[in-house]
C-alpha cells in the first residue's frame, strides 16, 4: 500500500496517485441537513421516552390504587413521573413552555396507543382524529420558522 501511495508503481498497475485525487470539501448543505435530522430525530425520541414515563407513571398509580395492587405499583408510578420530570429537560433548542406544549399532543396520541396496548382500549374515528390533530399541532409548534 505504501508503495501505491508513493508512486513507486507503473501507472497501469492499477496504483493510484494522491496528486491525481483531488480534494473536494463536501458541501455544506446536506451537513446543515444531517444535523437538523439529528434534531428533529433527537426530539422525538425524547418526547416519546417522556410520554412512556409520564403515561407509564400515570398508568401504575391508577392500577396501584384503583385496581387494588398495592404501594409498590404506586412507588413504582411516582418514579416513573419522576424520571419524565427530568427527560423533558433534554430537549434540545427550546423554552420550556414550548417543548411542553409540543409533548402534550405526544401525550394525547401516546394514551390512546396504551390504552388500546395495555387496557385493550379500541379507539374510535374521534379518538384517532383528535390524536392526529395534536400531532399536526406538535409539528407546528416544534418545526414553525422563526426568528429567534
Amino acid at each position: 500500500m505504501l508503495v501505491a501511495r508513493t508512486g513507486l508503481l507503473p501507472p497501469g498497475r492499477g496504483a493510484r496517485r494522491a496528486a491525481t485525487l483531488p480534494h473536494r470539501a463536501p458541501p455544506a448543505q446536506p451537513l446543515r441537513r444531517t444535523v437538523r435530522g439529528m434534531t428533529v430525530l433527537r426530539s422525538v425520541s425524547l418526547s416519546v421516552l417522556a410520554a412512556v414515563a409520564e403515561i407509564g407513571g400515570a398508568w401504575l398509580v391508577w392500577q396501584g390504587v384503583r385496581e387494588h395492587r398495592g404501594l409498590l405499583w404506586v412507588g413504582a408510578g411516582v418514579a416513573a413521573l419522576g424520571a419524565y420530570g427530568f427527560v423533558a429537560t433534554l430537549q434540545p433548542d427550546a423554552p420550556f413552555g414550548r417543548v411542553l406544549a409540543a409533548y402534550g399532543g405526544v401525550f394525547v396520541a401516546g394514551s390512546l396507543v396504551w390504552a388500546m396496548v395495555a387496557d385493550g382500549f379500541r379507539p374510535d374515528r374521534f379518538d384517532l382524529a383528535g390524536a392526529l390533530v395534536c400531532l399536526v399541532g406538535v409539528g407546528l409548534i416544534m418545526d414553525a420558522p422563526r426568528s429567534t
